[in-house]
């Protein structure tokens, strides 16, 4: 164990989807009902790896949305660009935490800060040219790892953003399928 990760599960979960690469196919699924307003209360659904569902999530955990009172809601909760910045720094945590494993670099922590921003004019419709979305985003992640090199610490870090699949989703397109029922 490093990190609280187990180096052993990593080693064979990666020898077990090279061997089986469906393995490595995962779907995760969210099931969200309007509360009036801004405000939504989303449960986990289904998580389907390797062809095999998985229910024992359904409705675990709950989620609650809504925006600030300067956009639009009541602030009753996290809003939906927040749950996007936490997106990103839990997929950094797991990836940081697990990579680091993975080559033998004990952290004694890391902290992330986050920010990102949105000009509202792409999602009020009075700027044609401006995105709806978030416009950048900033990730300050600050390492503690005493026994690793400056260098090596980057490497890791660049390696984190290769590998993050929740980086990769805000960075790459991805085709968001919408239908109705």
């Amino acid at each position: 164990m490093i990190n609280e990760i187990d180096v052993q599960a990593i080693q064979d979960t990666t020898a077990a989807v090279r061997a089986h690469p469906g393995l490595g196919q995962a779907t995760f699924s969210v099931d969200g009902s309007w509360q009036g307003g801004c405000r939504l209360t989303a449960r986990t659904g289904t998580l389907t790896q390797g062809g095999e569902r998985d229910d024992s999530r359904v409705a675990k955990f709950v989620m609650s949305s809504d925006e600030p009172t300067a956009l639009l809601g009541t602030d009753s909760a996290v809003s939906p660009g927040e749950y996007v910045l936490q997106a990103l720094a839990g997929c950094y945590t797991v990836t940081l935490a697990a990579l680091a494993a993975a080559q033998g670099i004990e952290l004694k922590g890391f902290r992330l800060e986050l920010e990102g921003d949105i000009d509202l004019r792409g999602f009020l419709g009075i700027g044609p040219t401006i995105r709806p979305g978030l416009q950048e985003v900033r990730v300050r992640l600050h390492v503690d790892a005493p026994d690793t090199s400056r260098e090596q610490i980057e490497e890791l870090v660049s390696l984190v953003e290769n590998r993050s699949p929740i980086r990769d989703t805000l960075v790459n397109p991805v085709n968001v399928a919408t239908t109705f029922a």
